[in-house]
């Protein structure tokens, strides 16, 4: 049995060149370079630089960031030399992503460590990047842990490149000096990536996401989402914690301010845990020897069963296109760093199964500048990245849906209605050529409404949480079960005549809106997509006198909390901000309700009889005086 060395003499035995180590490497050999920022890059352009002697090397690595020699849409000077097997897609635009996309291995991130290790992908040398030695041996791969520790693990001949600019990072990121077989000092500074550029686009879409996040939940973001989006949907909540694959300069800023504090995960408590990280010398200064940071590898972070057990997981992840049944792609993205088959599906699962836990897809409505929709008939041409089956919460700037346990026809008109409205015809047309629409369903001009979240509003009211937002064509069920489950006496109120029928054609006015002419607020309780709605305050304007005619319906457990009053008050200051100049309400003398309601309002009522009914408006340009309000 051979004796182990002190690790300290070993280093010194190992010391050597760049040059020297890589003549270790054989012609057809495969060879791992460590990820993304953690790349080793002095020995990465040795190996370039020493390329005449090889052929048929196969470079193997998650990512490189595309700046470097041996990047997968570098020029092929190297073709006869190296071909380049990668995990991973880039942010290269999508012309030369497609080019080479033959050189790419799709499969689950969490599924790499076990390729490498079961040897039915043999590495033949790992090229890493580690921090120099502690006090017992052990070198941290600090920025990028992921699938490098098991490529090192697993390799017949590891080279490292120590440099006292890498982070000691805790957790499972250390390799000892006896588990490595060439070592090579080499100080330079670490990659970084320049921030996103903040797209006003995504700053709506975090609007929209945020009420989807609640205090104590555990995030795993991609590095698409820009940090002035993460501002914006998570600087206001309390007690978060982060399992994620990659740590960014965003998260970081959080950690500061206090919003993320890792109390509450349910699983490791107290440690914000990833697999890389990725961003600026600032994030990599926050990780060094922090001891509330731990790195993993990626058969842990990205395994859906771990990701499952923390409380409330929320995944936030960028797509590139989804089809009108709900299929996504996500191979590659402007401004989005990593992206491919990559962790998203573990961490859409992994999420899923977790206790209270969401997936979050976020893209932009259009790409190539608004000339093409990112919402699509279907992915024919397109690689699917997560199946339509696992797909939960969709957002664009027009609005956010929820496709889980959805029919097709409500996946369909779901995201046509947060599309961009130039396309939203069109898509409409797609999708009953497909069958996934009701042929004899109508496309109305109403659908090409944008969303105004500005009205979304969620009030506690008798300890229930109750949110008040403009309805959506996907409320179509949702307004039926509400109006089937009303009393006689209020449908006559409502409707002024008795109905026992609310099929599509006839309610359809209530959820086919313009956000303008045509305006429902509804009041829900409930996980969001499958919210129970309890009330509905509408209104129609009459263009020919520019008044708005308003009506609420209120369920029966619900009513005398006050309901009625906050949709009024909504309806007419939306009323108010789409320049019509008053509401009117027609009602019968008995219901003493509706009259009470209408006189709440801050105007000046005028009421007149005509016949049976009771006609009650108001301008908006005569409030009434102090006393009267009081």
């Amino acid at each position: 049995m051979q004796k182990t060395s002190y690790w300290a003499d070993s280093y010194v035995q190992k010391l050597t060149s760049a040059k020297k180590a890589l003549q270790h490497i054989q012609p057809g050999q495969r060879v791992f370079i460590g990820s993304s920022c953690g790349e080793p890059q002095h020995l990465v352009q040795e190996l370039s630089d020493a390329s005449t002697r090889f052929t048929d090397l196969e470079i193997v690595r998650l990512l490189c960031i595309e700046s470097g020699p041996l990047t997968l849409v570098a020029n092929r000077s190297h073709s006869q030399q190296f071909n380049i097997r990668s995990f991973y897609l880039g942010s290269a635009s999508p012309k030369k992503i497609h080019r080479h996309k033959r050189f790419t291995t799709p499969i689950n991130l969490s599924q790499i460590p076990h390729l490498f290790k079961s040897r039915m992908m043999p590495v033949n040398a790992a090229l890493i990047q580690a921090s120099p030695p502690d006090d017992f041996g052990w070198m941290s791969l600090g920025v990028s842990v992921d699938i490098t520790l098991a490529a090192c693990e697993s390799a017949d001949i590891v080279i490292c490149q120590t440099n006292p600019n890498m982070p000691r990072v805790l957790g499972r990121s250390f390799i000892h000096v006896n588990d490595v077989d060439h070592i090579v000092e080499h100080e330079e500074e670490l990659l970084t990536i320049k921030p996103l550029p903040e797209l006003e686009t995504a700053n709506i879409i975090a609007k929209h996401i945020s009420r989807l996040i609640g205090d104590g939940s555990t995030l795993q973001t991609s590095l698409g989402v820009t940090s002035e989006a993460l501002m914006l949907c998570l600087s206001e909540k309390n007690d978060l914690g982060v399992h994620s694959q990659y740590l960014s300069d965003g998260l970081m800023r959080l950690f500061a301010m206090g919003v993320i504090t890792n109390k509450r995960k349910g699983f490791n408590d107290g440690k914000l845990v990833a697999g890389s990280a990725v961003g600026s010398n600032l994030l990599y200064e926050f990780i060094d020897d922090n001891p509330s940071i731990e790195f993993h590898p990626s058969d842990y972070i990205n395994n859906p069963s771990i990701i499952a057990r923390h409380n409330a997981m929320v995944s936030l992840n960028t797509a590139m296109a989804i089809d009108l049944t709900g299929q996504v792609a996500a191979d590659a993205l402007p401004y989005n760093n990593y992206t491919g088959i990559n962790g998203l599906l573990d961490f859409t699962r992994g999420a899923a199964m977790s206790d209270g836990g969401k997936s979050i897809l976020m893209m932009t409505a259009t790409a190539d500048h608004g000339k093409k929709s990112r919402i699509i008939p279907n992915l024919y041409d397109i690689a699917v990245v997560v199946p339509r089956g696992d797909v939960q919460f969709v957002a664009t700037e027009y609005g956010v849906v929820n496709l889980f346990g959805k029919t097709l026809q409500e996946r369909a008109m779901a995201l046509i209605s947060i599309a961009h409205p130039n396309f939203r015809d069109e898509l409409f047309s797609k999708a009953k050529e497909l069958d996934l629409i009701d042929i004899d369903r109508k496309f109305k001009q109403a659908i090409k409404g944008v969303y105004p979240l500005k009205y979304e509003e969620t009030i506690t009211i008798n300890g229930i949480p109750i949110m008040f937002r403009p309805a959506k064509p996907i409320d179509e069920r949702g307004i039926q079960e509400h109006y089937y489950t009303m009393n006689r006496g209020d449908i006559v109120s409502r409707f002024f005549h008795e109905k026992k029928s609310f099929v599509h054609d006839q309610i359809d006015t209530t959820f086919e809106i313009d956000y303008i002419n045509d305006l429902t607020i509804v009041a829900t309780i409930g996980e969001i997509g499958f919210e129970k709605i309890i009330a509905v305050g509408e209104y129609f304007r009459n263009s020919i006198i520019n008044m708005a005619e308003i009506a609420f319906s209120v369920s029966r457990e619900y009513q005398g909390m006050g309901i009625a009053q906050i949709l009024q008050k909504k309806l007419a200051r939306a009323a108010t901000d789409n320049g019509i100049k008053g509401l009117v309400a027609y009602t019968s003398p008995e219901n003493k309700g509706m009259i009470k309601l209408f006189y709440k309002l801050p105007y000046i009522i005028k009421s007149e009889k005509e016949d049976d009914m009771i006609i009650l408006n108001c301008l908006f340009s005569k409030p009434k005086k102090e006393k009267e309000n009081k």
